[in-house]
């Protein structure tokens, strides 16, 4: 090892190679300074870009990356980032994203361990760069990012039953499509066995602002058991929300069963209800969403064909239903309140 190294020091091509990278790095250090994520990012992409054309030119192994690692550290003692293992991310970055405009236009605007947790969570190029947009569309943290990918938010977003596509007209269903989800995972709940479907709402609306997180971004809370009059009798919504891109106001109902098909007769008349009483003029139709244990795709499409406002049926996941290793990988309730508090600033801004 000490021969290798040796000679790797005193070759004058890796020499010249060394230099090069340390006058980048000082170059970068003053507009750093001004901009700091996005340079950083872009200077590991062209570190690790080197790093790949410099191994291929020269036929240098992985060995060659701890002696960088070491003289790196050595000429910039005040700078963290060039460690070994850093480096081999900065290498592998490079590989997954060899057009440095993808870098400027998506992932740069990203931290950098959000980048590396793409890079070791995801090999599919089309699945890294939806989750890195929808990072920083929603504004996630870190932890909401890896917990997005382990549950498959990719497969889950437009999953559900809908009659969206006829009741809707465009492109308003095409949005309203893609921002529900099935299954919703509601990780932070632990609900008993015999619980009600008022014990289960009471929960949700308890830990609201984890609710509002697994919705997803732009859902506001109205009300729950939300107070109707229709011909001097009442009603009660479980859960009524408004959607600030979608304009308009969605019900919500909960179910601790199977879905059933006069499920849906129940929310048309909710929806139905909301649109005469509480829909101004500025609002968009309103859309009802059942979420229920489970669904059998047929059922549903038949008790959704004849109904004509928007209507969409999901499943949800509880907690204990989790595998064991998502379980112990969720993020804490602190880090779930920061993720929202962000969210909602970006969408205010």
């Amino acid at each position: 090892m000490a021969d290798l190294t040796s000679s790797i020091s005193g070759d004058d091509t890796y020499r010249f190679f060394l230099e090069t990278l340390k006058q980048r790095i000082r170059q970068s250090q003053v507009k750093a300074s001004l901009a700091v994520n996005q340079e950083l990012i872009q200077l590991y992409w062209a570190i690790g870009q080197d790093i790949l054309e410099r191994q291929q030119k020269e036929g240098w192994g992985t060995k060659v990356i701890a002696q960088l690692a070491k003289d790196l550290k050595h000429e910039f003692r005040d700078i963290k980032g060039f460690s070994r293992s850093n480096l081999m991310y900065m290498r592998a970055f490079a590989a997954a994203y060899p057009d440095i405009t993808i870098v400027q236009r998506c992932v740069g605007q990203l931290p950098w361990r959000h980048n590396i947790a793409l890079i070791e969570k995801l090999k599919d190029d089309h699945e890294r760069l939806w989750y890195a947009e929808k990072a920083i569309e929603n504004g996630w943290s870190r932890d909401v990012l890896v917990l997005q990918i382990e549950t498959e938010l990719h497969r889950r977003l437009g999953g559900a039953i809908t009659n969206f596509s006829r009741a809707l007209p465009q492109p308003q269903s095409d949005l309203a499509q893609q921002l529900i989800k099935d299954p919703y995972h509601f990780d932070f709940l632990t609900v008993e066995e015999a619980a009600q479907e008022r014990d289960l709402e009471k929960i949700l609306i308890e830990r609201i602002r984890d609710f509002l997180l697994e919705l997803g971004v732009g859902f506001a809370f109205v009300g729950s058991q939300y107070h109707l009059v229709v011909d001097d009798d009442d009603y009660y919504i479980d859960l009524l929300f408004y959607h600030l891109k979608l304009k308009c106001y969605i019900v919500i109902d909960l179910k601790i069963t199977p879905f059933q098909p006069e499920y849906s007769g129940k929310m048309n008349f909710y929806v139905s209800a909301v649109n005469q009483l509480l829909r101004d003029d500025i609002d968009n139709p309103t859309i009802g969403i059942i979420l229920c244990r489970s669904k059998k795709k047929t059922v549903v499409e038949f008790a959704l064909d004849t109904v004509q406002n928007p209507i969409g049926v999901s499943t949800y996941r509880l907690r204990d239903e989790l595998p064991p290793d998502l379980r112990e990988n969720l993020p804490s309730p602190e880090q779930l309140e920061m993720e929202i508090e962000a969210a909602v600033s970006d969408l205010a801004d």
